[in-house]
């Protein structure tokens, strides 16, 4: 099994995934701690490493992605 790891994340950049995490889980009105809104979070980091790395980059990004 291989795993792949990523650049440790700073303030600046949890401010950025916290922020979009929160305005996302708000729009639906969804709690952080729930199922779903912590396969968002985990959506939200891997979009975050693929290059989303603004607050509206990747809130616009995790609404055009399909959660099942």
């Amino acid at each position: 099994m291989s795993m792949m790891v990523s650049a440790p994340l700073y303030a600046d950049d949890i401010d950025v995934l916290a922020n979009a995490l929160f305005a996302w889980c708000a729009e639906r009105n969804i709690k952080l701690q729930s199922q779903e809104g912590l396969s968002a979070a985990n959506v939200a980091i891997n979009l975050y490493d693929a290059g989303y790395q603004t607050q509206d980059r990747l809130l616009g990004a995790l609404h055009d992605h399909e959660f099942h």
